[in-house]
């Protein structure tokens, strides 16, 4: 037994031996780590953007005429159409003022008719010399002044009744309306200026959505535009928006309008885009994230969870010569299918990386045993 246990040692001792010496002249043996090429695709570029929601129209309710609130007839906040009424403003001093007009018109028109006949009996008079020419010019003089005071009469009946209607205050257009800003009783002044301001009203369907767009996605767009590689950023180009509060892009709408002239203090451009609001979530004053189309490019796709941060750097580890680790800096754009689009450091050919990045064995310049892996995107999964 002594003999047995020596030989043991002895044995052992030897493959410790060995096995040190292996590792002093080599080195540890190469860790196995999955690689694959990237996929490479014609991917469409979004360009995004933070902004908010406008309403089309947005409409101060103000009274033309002055005097005390005699009803309210809407509930605060509620949707309102086009000629709902809104105020009613006392209507007696209104209906007195239209009634003194009608009698103004009737009183013009008698003058009328005395003024006609006296023409008409002086037109007898002066073939008989009864009367003189002077005379007779001005009696029809007075017919024509009395015609003009009858006009003048009607057209104080018209405004008159024009502001007896003014007196219901109603919607301008469709649309949720604010907070009553008075109450039934309080004395409001109209008119054109320095009216008192009763309520506003916001369209919400549809609604706009508005966003900079800085001076190089600018020039980049209009330079596509130029080369016909996509349309216009004036003619109704697509765009798609989400909420603070969702993932996806699920919303749809289009450019209506870009600003004439870049901002000097920002370098940006305004830029406005119209969707449907149908169920009436949208409300004016949401931020939101837009992504605005910005063509289609040929583009190499790898995992997220195989680029390195490194200082100011991304960094993606690929295979090279003789099976040993390379860093290559690359520049990364939007995740596309469950993928990190890189603009410029790799090819479709380079072999990436992609476990036991965490491992310090896998670094450049070591070496490794490939094991063949595969990059799947969102869209070729079952």
């Amino acid at each position: 037994m002594p003999i047995r246990r020596r030989l043991l040692a002895l044995a052992g001792s030897f493959f410790l031996t060995f096995t040190s010496a292996a590792f002093a002249q080599g080195g540890p043996p190469a860790m196995p780590v999955s690689v694959a090429a990237p996929v490479a695709k014609r991917v469409i570029q979004w360009d995004e953007y933070s902004g908010r929601f406008e309403p089309v129209a947005s409409v101060e309710v103000r009274a033309r005429v002055s005097g005390f609130i005699d009803k309210l007839h809407f509930r605060d906040g509620q949707i309102v159409n086009v000629g709902d009424p809104l105020f009613t403003i006392d209507k007696r001093p209104f209906e007195i003022a239209v009634e003194s007009a009608q009698a103004e018109v009737a009183r013009n028109k008698a003058q009328v008719d005395l003024a006609d006949l006296q023409v008409q009996r002086g037109a007898s008079l002066i073939s008989s010399r009864t009367i003189t020419d002077a005379e007779y010019d001005q009696r029809k003089a007075n017919l024509q002044v009395a015609r003009a005071q009858l006009k003048t009469a009607e057209a104080a009946v018209r405004q008159a009744e024009l502001n007896l209607e003014w007196t219901d205050v109603r919607a301008p257009i469709a649309g949720r309306i604010s907070d009553r800003k008075v109450d039934a009783g309080n004395l409001i002044a109209g008119g054109q200026q320095g009216a008192t301001l009763l309520a506003t009203i916001m369209t919400l369907d549809p609604i706009r959505f508005v966003f900079d767009v800085s001076e190089a996605d600018y020039l980049r767009y209009t330079r596509l535009a130029l080369s016909g590689a996509m349309a216009s950023s004036r003619d109704a180009i697509a765009v798609r928006i989400r909420l603070i509060d969702e993932t996806d892009w699920t919303r749809t709408g289009k450019v209506d309008f870009v600003d004439n002239a870049l901002s000097p203090r920002s370098g940006t451009i305004r830029t406005r885009a119209i969707l449907d609001n149908k169920n009436q979530l949208l409300t004016p004053g949401i931020f939101g994230r837009v992504q605005l189309y910005g063509g289609e490019y040929d583009a190499v796709l790898v995992p997220d969870s195989a680029v390195i941060s490194d200082q100011s750097r991304k960094i993606v580890f690929t295979v090279g010569k003789d099976n040993v680790v390379q860093a290559k800096p690359v520049t990364l754009g939007p995740i596309v299918d469950g993928l990190r689009v890189v603009r410029e450091g790799l090819t479709a050919e380079d072999q990436v990386v992609l476990d036991g990045l965490a491992n310090p064995m896998v670094r450049p310049g070591a070496k490794i045993v490939p094991q063949k892996g595969e990059i799947k995107s969102a869209s070729a999964k079952p």
